[in-house]
């Protein structure tokens, strides 16, 4: 796995060991950063459910603002810094090693957050969740932009009475990333 574009072009990052986390490919993450990539200059990222931080590390390479990163694995925790020290990205960087209910209610209420990227364990509705808490606290406006990932075998059967609009379902082999905006 490696940064794919921006100032931090072709470095190496580093995977959390074992079974708990998918990192997404760098194939899949061409294809989300080429689909956003008019969104992520200057702006502030929110990576939730961050493994190895893959994501937030690629927004930031290609000029994010910021990004906080959250995850609820300490050894997920350690490797996000690890790669942000790497590829000397800290400075924009805040990772928070905390379940994504704790992270919200601390996030709420800050400056709001352009784009907010998901990735949670797949078919435990934690996504949807993670959606609800989101939808009317402060860091987030109608022009926040979410993506997340899901399994293709997710049920979006409440995905229409949520608050949120759909913009773009992009569907890979096992996966998809939803992209919304509230309504």
């Amino acid at each position: 796995m490696r940064v794919i574009a921006g100032s931090a072009r072709s470095l190496p990052l580093k995977t959390v060991e074992g079974l708990d986390t998918r990192p997404t490919t760098d194939r899949i993450k061409e294809t989300l950063f080429n689909m956003i990539h008019n969104e992520v200059p200057g702006c502030r990222f929110l990576d939730l459910f961050s493994g190895s931080g893959a994501i937030g590390i690629e927004a930031l390479s290609r000029g994010a603002a910021s990004c906080v990163f959250v995850d609820n694995s300490r050894k997920a925790a350690s490797c996000i810094q690890e790669n942000l020290k790497f590829t000397r990205l800290g400075d924009r960087a805040e990772v928070l090693q905390a379940d994504m209910r704790s992270a919200i209610a601390r996030v709420r209420n800050r400056e709001p957050f352009d784009v907010i990227f998901m990735d949670p364990p797949y078919l435990k509705d934690l996504e949807r969740e993670a959606l609800e808490l989101l939808l009317n606290a402060p860091c987030v406006t109608e022009e926040t932009l979410f993506i997340v990932e899901v399994s293709l075998k997710t049920d979006l059967s409440w995905l229409e009475e949520s608050g949120y609009e759909l913009i773009k379902n992009k569907r890979y082999k096992t996966n998809a990333h939803l992209f919304l905006r509230k309504q």
